[in-house]
């Protein structure tokens, strides 16, 4: 059976010459081990944008997708006790002097499970800038479960720059949870990612961040999380690599309503002329509500290079190996 992502492959390939940028784009920001290895890949729903516009929408049993009629953007509507059910909505942009706004809405019915893989890759060969910015909307009823993966890539010859700048908002019901990985692979000159949330009782957010920046890029991303229900809980782990003269920027703002728990972990590494600022902040608003932060930015040990050059890498691979690791 022919799995969404090669399917949106083959009509890429079919839709104009620019088929060879289409195909890279998509295997780049879809590209994932573990929904690669799961059949449940063959059988989900799928939506594709590219520059501005809908290109294809599938729907499934389980799965409606519909556009929106007010602004750019869809509707996902996933019914109440869904299995297990995939959801791939990318974007691609192959063109400068483009700016793409996007509303896409995600309503998660009670105790469904289902992993939406987004995403976006830019190729910009021209003078102009490329930018998409994504606003993503999640309601997850009592009970739901969901995987969410975000994969950003930017490429091209252009002096224009390949800029992304997403939000979320996320709304989670009584025990539902939503596992967050957010990728920014290369290429991507500027983004700002902003995330909100609140959580009711019992609910869970797992974030996963991995950024890298380098030339003169610049990232910034802002958690704003309220832990409102009883036994909320998050977990926000962000891991970061900037070089050259690239800075990013880390904020994150917690606040614990109720008993809840929640720990921010931020751990960066700088090369080069690289800059990296943390500001994790937590705010206990109730006498039960246990909440932890942790910041570390460095460079790699030096111990780390000499001791995989011992087994023959050499200096370049030792350190490849290491941010690899770093950021697996």
């Amino acid at each position: 059976m022919e799995s969404n992502k090669d399917s949106m492959i083959d009509k890429a390939e079919a839709r104009d010459s620019s088929n060879d940028v289409d195909v890279r784009l998509l295997d780049t920001i879809l590209a994932s081990k573990s929904l690669k290895d799961d059949k449940g890949l063959e059988t989900g729903a799928h939506s594709l944008r590219k520059n501005g516009l809908s290109v294809e929408l599938k729907s499934t049993p389980n799965v409606r997708i519909e556009k929106k009629e007010d602004h750019p953007g869809i509707d996902v509507f996933v019914r109440d006790d869904t299995p297990l059910e995939f959801v791939h909505v990318p974007v691609i942009i192959t063109k400068g002097g483009f700016d793409d706004v996007v509303y896409n809405d995600f309503h998660i019915g009670r105790n469904a499970h289902a992993i939406i893989v987004a995403g976006c890759g830019i190729h910009n060969d021209d003078a102009c800038n490329a930018q998409h910015d994504g606003i993503h909307r999640f309601f997850l009823d009592e009970g739901a479960d969901v995987q969410y993966v975000e994969n950003h890539y930017g490429e091209g010859e252009g002096s224009g720059e390949r800029i992304l700048n997403p939000e979320t908002d996320v709304h989670l019901g009584k025990g539902a949870v939503l596992r967050m990985e957010m990728v920014q692979i290369k290429g991507v000159d500027s983004t700002v990612r902003t995330t909100n949330a609140e959580l009711d009782d019992n609910a869970t957010l797992l974030v996963t961040e991995k950024i890298m920046t380098s030339q003169k890029q610049s990232a910034k991303t802002i958690f704003n999380v309220k832990l409102n229900g009883k036994d909320s809980k998050c977990q926000v782990t962000s891991r970061s690599y900037a070089i050259d003269d690239s800075s990013q920027k880390f904020i994150s703002n917690i606040e614990g309503n109720a008993k809840c728990f929640a720990h921010v972990e931020c751990d960066a590494i700088i090369r080069d002329h690289g800059k990296v600022t943390s500001e994790p902040a937590i705010t206990a608003n109730d006498v039960d509500a246990n909440m932890i932060h942790e910041a570390q930015i460095g460079k790699i040990a030096g111990e780390q290079l000499v001791k995989l050059m011992t087994l023959g890498l050499s200096e370049k691979e030792a350190e490849k190996e290491i941010i690899n690791g770093f950021l697996a």
